[in-house]
């Protein structure tokens, strides 16, 4: 079984391009590029992982700053 330590990149059959997020003897989860974080079974997803020697995307930051909602004027009669 091949060793795949965390921060390792990979390419599934399915998914396409990831990141090893962790791994143990019974789990892999691995964050996709386009598909998000899975979880598989270990000895199951091998078979479907090769290495790639691309270097890792750079992570977006989201942007905690919210623009002020801004109340409707209110009609009065």
């Amino acid at each position: 079984m091949a060793n795949y330590a965390k921060g390792a990149q990979v390419e599934h059959a399915k998914f396409g391009f990831g990141t090893i997020e962790s791994h143990t003897e019974e789990r892999i989860e691995i964050k996709f590029d386009e598909h998000g974080t899975k979880k598989f079974v270990t000895s199951m997803a091998i078979g479907s992982l090769r290495k790639s020697d691309r270097t890792p995307p750079v992570e977006k930051r989201g942007s905690r700053a919210r623009k002020a909602k801004v109340a409707a004027p209110v009609a009065t009669a």
